[in-house]
């Protein structure tokens, strides 16, 4: 094995492969030229003194080695995308990327509205909005700033509550029209529900009578929240919703009120450190103002 210490640029090209599954859509993606693409695998192999890749009618298969570098790899790049974001601009100045996560229906029905003010106030600040339901790492600083669905433990992280938002279930006008508005749980059975695919997670932090569901209860099944809130508008059947959002969408109406309600709290999370980091700090601090409206604000 060599004793030197494979570049960035190498490990940079592995992910991509290992993302892409081919040396060209990662070439096309890093945008280098397939050979280089290909060269710097090559190079990585030697150095590290194993096979990543084998070939295979489907593409490139990952070995069991590209498979236990892979967590390192993916640890560096979070590093490298910190410290790009850290280098952007000096931490006093209104200038440089601030990266922010949210799930899904956070992303496109609550936070647009508010990054848009904060891109015309601040156009020398550049947002990287990172859509993900999972909960991203703030501790090791994967991202800046996160809304998040629960209090973080975390005593590194600075977090402040946003209120609450209460969830219920809900039917589009003309789907109720069609098919009737349910008066019973039990009724739901002769109705379209829905909801997850693969992923319960959401709906099993829910409690009550929502987390008594499962997959088969669903007619139309999707783990994007956006894509259940598409259908729920469409008229395809009956879905969760945030209430505080509904109410600005008359042809939603709510059904089962009683039997279908549970309330999730909104905080946001960025690290203590990122308090000196003035770019960071104006993002956090436009959000905590711009969001606790909707629901009953707390303190950091």
């Amino acid at each position: 094995m060599s004793r030197s210490e494979p570049a960035w640029d190498l490990y940079r090209t592995f992910l991509a492969v290992m993302r892409d599954g081919s040396f060209s859509a990662a070439a096309r993606n890093l945008e280098l030229t397939q050979p280089t693409a290909g060269r710097h695998i090559e190079m990585l192999e030697t150095m590290l003194g194993t096979s990543l890749f084998r070939r295979s009618r489907r593409g490139l298969v990952p070995t069991r080695a590209a498979l236990a570098v892979l967590p390192q790899a993916e640890a560096m790049a979070v590093a490298a995308a910190a410290a790009r974001r850290t280098s952007s601009a000096e931490w006093q100045e209104e200038r440089g990327a601030v990266r922010l996560t949210a799930s899904e229906i956070v992303s496109h029905e609550v936070l647009q509205e508010p990054l848009a003010r904060f891109c015309h106030r601040y156009p020398r600040i550049e947002i990287e909005l990172l859509v993900s339901n999972r909960n991203e790492d703030v501790l090791r600083r994967e991202v800046d700033i996160a809304v998040r669905m629960a209090r973080p433990t975390q005593g590194a992280l600075l977090a402040r509550r946003l209120g609450t938002l209460e969830v219920g279930l809900f039917a589009h006008r003309s789907y109720l029209e069609r098919f009737g508005v349910p008066r019973t749980q039990a009724d739901l059975g002769s109705h379209r529900l829905i909801g997850f695919d693969q992923n319960a997670h959401g709906i099993r932090s829910a409690g009550g009578a929502a987390a008594q569901l499962r997959r088969e209860h669903f007619g139309f099944r999707c783990d994007s929240g956006a894509v259940q809130l598409a259908a729920l508008r469409a008229g395809a059947g009956i879905g969760g919703h945030h209430v505080q959002l509904a109410r600005s969408e008359p042809d939603l109406v709510r059904v089962l009120e009683q039997a279908f309600k549970f309330k999730r709290e909104m905080w946001l999370v960025m690290h203590r450190d990122a308090k000196a980091t003035r770019r960071i700090r104006l993002l956090f601090d436009h959000l905590a103002g711009a969001l606790a409206h909707r629901g009953k604000s707390g303190s950091s």
